[in-house]
């Protein structure tokens, strides 16, 4: 099989060993070469969760499945500042976040590979999913994590068998102990660098064409960028097979304490200098300074007629408290969609569909309902 992966930089193709999580001629990235493939009659209904998609993935045809059942989220109708809004429940999934649906994937990768041990860096939930779906292809995990992070996500992780480390400092730093671990030679799982996981993400698009056909805007948070990557390459590849008339508007969400792909978007590179991933926020999943997906996501959306948003600190724990108050508990990065539900009530093509991405019991804050004030769950960690 030739690999669909090459270097963007070189034009190399992803090695037939080995797992290089960048280009070991020049540096780059890898990214896939063309858009997946997509079959409705291809789709496998016997096979579990994402899975029966897999005719649209770029594994090897001897991958094996690896899956908790990942997927077939649902689609939840509601309204919302004067619009019908489609809620994507991805906090439903087996770790409670969206990111299983790459890191299945990534272990079926992993294990065609041969590998038995494997490093990642995560604020949470990528490390949560990794070590989940690791543990269940028998392969041994350990994870880096920001010391500032989900005391809640640390011991999800370590409840699958994993070694969790944490890290002082910013983001990058967690990021940078785990690829000096894969110098010395340790496998490095990188959700953010591996593209593996991309295909993953794009099942989001056929559930959504399957669940309610053609939205008109899909709205995500963005942190590396993968996420809403994979979902515009999903409607892509349903655009390509005729399945759709044309894409939906695609609208990212940052928050504005680390809004590096925001500020590219409005500013150019030279906005870059304003950003900082040592902004306090409540928003741990997308504080992400350098996002390796950030040039791709960004050519999508420019061609496609996406935009960017950003949304204040003040207005994310209230965001998510409206949310819980319709019956979607989700935790604060999840929160970010509603704000820009708001921002972008007057002008997005329906119907619309906002994505929430991790549970609400990853990140226990409660409100008292008489005085609106932030509290300690008292059984929280």
């Amino acid at each position: 099989m030739t690999s669909p992966w090459r270097c963007t930089s070189c034009g190399t193709p992803y090695p037939d060993e080995g797992l290089p999580y960048r280009c070991p001629k020049c540096g780059g990235v890898f990214d896939r070469a063309e858009v997946p493939t997509f079959d409705l009659n291809a789709i496998d209904p016997t096979q579990p969760g994402i899975w029966r998609y897999r005719h649209a993935f770029g594994l090897p045809a001897d991958a094996p499945t690896v899956s908790l059942g990942e997927g077939n989220t649902p689609l939840i109708r509601d309204e919302a500042f004067g619009r019908q809004i489609a809620f994507k429940l991805e906090y439903i999934n087996p770790t409670a976040s969206h990111k299983d649906r790459g890191a299945a994937l990534l272990a079926a990768f992993l294990k065609q590979r041969g590998v038995a041990e494997a490093v990642e860096d995560s604020s949470g939930n990528a490390g949560a999913a990794f070590t989940a779906y690791a543990a269940r292809a028998g392969i041994h995990a350990r994870v880096y994590v920001p010391s500032y992070g989900s005391r809640i996500k640390r011991t999800q992780m370590a409840a699958y068998g994993a070694e969790v480390i944490t890290v002082d400092g910013p983001r990058s730093a967690t990021a940078e102990a785990a690829r000096q671990e894969a110098e010395r030679g340790v496998p490095y799982a990188s959700h953010a660098h591996l593209p593996i996981g991309l295909d993953g993400f794009a099942t989001i698009a056929y559930e959504i064409y399957e669940q309610m056909g053609a939205p008109g805007s899909v709205v995500a948070p963005v942190g590396h960028g993968g996420l809403l990557l994979g979902i515009a390459r999903g409607f892509l590849a349903l655009h390509q097979a005729g399945l759709i008339a044309k894409m939906p508007r695609l609208f990212g969400v940052q928050a504005l304490a680390c809004a590096p792909v925001w500020a590219i978007f409005r500013g150019g590179r030279e906005a870059l200098g304003w950003v900082s991933d040592q902004v306090p926020t409540a928003t741990e999943g997308v504080r992400v300074r350098w996002p390796v997906w950030g040039d791709a996501l960004l050519h999508t959306i420019e061609n496609h007629n996406g935009t960017f948003l950003v949304v204040e600190e003040e207005n994310i724990l209230p965001a998510r408290e409206a949310l819980a108050q319709r019956g979607f508990f989700v935790e604060p990065t999840s929160a970010l969609v509603w704000d820009a539900l708001r921002q972008i009530a007057n002008c997005a093509p329906d119907p619309i569909v906002a994505v929430l991405t991790g549970s609400g019991f990853k990140a226990l804050t409660a409100y008292s309902p008489k005085q609106g004030e932030k509290q300690r769950c008292p059984n929280a960690w």
